[in-house]
């Protein structure tokens, strides 16, 4: 989940609350859902969101939530628009592969270094979330004051940029973070931008590009131009955004607009100009959902009244009114509430959200528990009983427990331990894929667990050694034969990372395992691609073949930038029973 910095003075500037300490802040932000990860050497506060409230990857973001909580704000908050003055007119000739564009003009913002910094870390944050990377949207902000828009007619008196293709070795501009002239593809090739973000557009005939009457100025969604590069000077604003969806670029806008509009700035309408009509953005349209007065108190387990219901909509930044000719003083469980969602809401989808809104508002710590009305008390299933007692014992074997994802990519679970998928052995399993991924890290679910363990040990090579893992989890593989199409089991899997680490030492390890559970272990020798051939063997467990053990391939520890052996194994959990 993602991680962003937001400094405990800029929360005291933007909530008006003076008095409040770092600790009083981080209690507050807590019961937001905002966990605090640690400090920066500036004094930031680290805090590690949940995905669904990208309108929080802002210190303007979380001041807002903060007015709500505290009672100083209340209800939907749209902010007053100027008419539009300029157009973006789409090109034919832009790219099929990413057609959509949007924005918005700012004026007046005051941009001192604090909100500069945290504007540069709210479009990258969006970038690296809902922009999928900036594959789906991407955002550019430029210097108003540095453009020059053709007039569109003598009567209108508009100014507008087009969005359009370039071809990769066609016009010229210079880059952020760069002295001379390239064009897009020597961007690609040469500037380090370009590099990383090369595999976006490479296989596009014609590359994205933004020009003003000036010439290009914009290569979306790998860099903009040096030309009208945003500095604490910088007063009025373009903002444009490009992406393979006009539904997530919009929302995307509305989350920097509403950043922006807490600094003062003024949000200036944009005419998007496509053959088949025009736009107008940034799109602040007020969404309705509409919710039940019993649904809220089934799932929060409190008996509220209509009123305390529409003041803790409000307290959330919504608006609610009772629906059907109820009046909010009624006290009937007929009611039914018609939310209004503020623009900036992207994470509101069903009843259920609103629902979470209202717990908050009332503050989850003021629930009671207490039992359901059902005839039988809960208790351990047996599964969790034998992953708890296998746990015991690898750990007590010296293994230290992780729990990790259990989603990730297919170039983790196959490429990078060199399986070919649909092969015949452990981890080769047909994936089932996630419809609709919200990262491209996480498209698949695992199937099997070596590949996690791995990328932890890849991510603490700066820690000390011997590095011994081990995680019981969730792998999965697409299976007809069952009514869910996806078969899901628990495994075994562990690691041992030292320098004298062997197929000995992992297999001790496993004998020992079993032995705990009164299981035969047998390890004919097999072959495994991410194993080292001859040193590699089956794990059989009572005649049944549940796994493999071995020492790992020096192809997949380069890979994971690992310079020592590592020898690991893994079984389904279920063998042990």
């Amino acid at each position: 989940m993602p991680v962003v910095d937001v400094h405990p003075d800029e929360l005291r500037d933007l909530t008006g609350h003076d008095e409040k300490s770092d600790e009083e802040f981080k209690e507050d932000l807590f019961a937001l859902g905002l966990e605090f990860e640690g400090e920066t050497e500036e004094g930031a506060f680290q805090l590690e969101f949940g995905p669904d409230r990208l309108d929080r990857l802002s210190v303007e973001g979380v001041a807002r939530s903060l007015r709500y909580q505290y009672g100083d704000s209340r209800g939907v908050y749209v902010p007053k628009t100027n008419d539009p003055d300029f157009t973006f007119v789409v090109d034919e000739d832009v790219p099929d592969q990413r057609p959509y564009v949007t924005g918005a003009i700012i004026r007046g913002v005051d941009l001192d270094e604090d909100a500069l910094d945290s504007l540069i870390q709210l479009q990258e944050k969006l970038h690296a979330t809902m922009g999928r990377k900036r594959a789906k949207g991407a955002i550019g902000i430029h210097d108003l004051t540095m453009l020059k828009g053709e007039v569109l007619t003598e009567e209108s008196g508009g100014n507008s940029i087009t969005y359009t293709g370039v071809d990769p070795d066609g016009d010229t501009f210079v880059p952020l973070d760069a002295d001379a002239e390239m064009t897009p593809a020597e961007v690609l090739e040469r500037h380090q931008t370009g590099q990383t973000y090369a595999d976006l557009v490479s296989e596009y005939d014609r590359y994205p590009a933004i020009y003003d009457e000036l010439g290009l100025f914009s290569f979306p969604p790998v860099i903009n131009g040096r030309r009208t590069e945003v500095s604490t000077e910088s007063r009025e604003l373009l903002v444009e955004l490009t992406g393979t969806d006009q539904w997530t670029i919009d929302r995307m806008c509305n989350i920097v607009c509403y950043a922006l509009d807490a600094r003062g700035a003024t949000i200036e309408e944009v005419e998007v100009e496509y053959e088949s009509g025009s736009l107008v953005r940034p799109d602040f349209e007020v969404d309705t959902k509409h919710v039940s007065h019993d649904r809220i108190e089934t799932m929060l387990g409190v008996d509220l009244e209509p009123r305390e219901v529409v003041d803790l909509f409000e307290r959330s930044g919504l608006d609610a009114n009772a629906d059907d000719g109820a009046d909010a003083d009624a006290e009937s469980d007929d009611v039914v509430y018609e939310v209004s969602i503020p623009p900036y809401r992207v994470d509101v989808l069903h009843p259920l959200d609103l629902i979470d809104d209202v717990g908050r508002a009332y503050g989850f710590n003021e629930l009671e528990p207490r039992y359901p009305n059902v005839g039988t008390v809960g208790g351990r299933h047996e599964r969790s009983r034998l992953e708890d007692a296998a746990r015991n014992s690898l750990v007590g074997l010296g293994f230290e427990d992780m729990l990790n994802f259990h989603m990730t990519s297919e170039a983790e679970v196959y490429d990078r331990m060199r399986v070919e998928p649909g092969r015949s052995v452990l981890g080769g399993g047909d994936a089932a894929e996630i419809t609709g991924p919200y990262s491209e890290d996480y498209t698949i679910l695992r199937t099997w667990a070596l590949p996690s363990l791995l990328m932890v040990l890849e991510n603490n090579t700066h820690r000390a050694y011997p590095q011994d893992l081990a995680e019981i989890g969730l792998v999965a593989e697409r299976d007809d034969s069952v009514n869910t199409r996806v078969a899901e089991r628990r495994h075994v899997a562990g690691v041992l990372a030292r320098h004298d680490a062997t197929f000995e030492d992992a297999k001790a390890r496993l004998q020992t395992l079993c032995r705990d559970f009164g299981v035969e272990l047998e390890t004919p020798a097999t072959d495994h691609p991410s194993f080292i051939d001859g040193r590699v063997a089956s794990v059989v467990v009572d005649g049944a073949d549940v796994g493999v053990v071995g020492e790992i391939h020096p192809a997949v520890l380069v890979e994971h930038d690992l310079e020592l052996p590592v020898a690991a194994f893994e079984f389904d959990l279920d063998a042990l029973r």
